[in-house]
This record gives C-alpha cells, structure tokens and sequence, in this order.
C-alpha cells in the first residue's frame, strides 16, 4: 500500500515533467471571436536550458501566414524532460 501512495504522489508532483504538450489562448474576450479564413505559426526552441533560438512572434506568425488582420491568437507549449527541449509556438488566425 505504501508502494502506490508513494507512486501516486511521485506522479501527482511530476505531472507534466516527462512529456508536455499544451495550447491555451492568448486572449480573454471570446464572445464574438471569429478566427478567419488563414493561420500563421511562428516558434522560438531551446535545447538543454543553454541555447534558444526562432522568432514566435506574433508578427512573424502573422508573416508566415500572409495574414494582414489577426482576429485570435493561441500558444502551444511543447516540453520534455523538464525543459530540456522545449518548443513554444504562436498561432494566430486571421485574413
């Protein structure tokens, strides 16, 4: 019993640590959010907490996706082994 109260919270703490994959919105107001007909990303990345590099940007994601109007904007953040890779992507929707 001892065993899986330990495992429980061992997973409970570390939840997200190994492996994460998560996107949430950078706005607040959704009650008349239209997203567009085009979608843009842009990501920044880091490897073993030392290096980093990209443009996430909003403009940039906006660039990429040959949007002149951004009407929502979301971010993906994609981690493993506490960060030791990391990925952070701008996703922005628009005309």
């Amino acid at each position: 019993m001892k065993y899986i109260t330990t495992l429980i919270l061992i997973s409970v703490v570390l939840t997200g640590c190994i492996y994460s994959n998560i996107q949430r919105p950078l706005g607040t107001e959704f009650n008349k959010t239209e997203l567009g007909t085009k979608i843009g990303e842009s990501s920044n990345r880091s490897l073993l907490w030392l290096v980093a590099w990209g443009d996430g940007g909003t403009k940039s994601a906006a660039d990429n996706g040959k949007i002149t109007i951004i009407r929502h904007a979301d971010m993906r953040i994609f981690s493993i082994l506490f960060g030791l890779y990391a990925q952070s992507t701008t996703i922005v929707y628009g005309d």
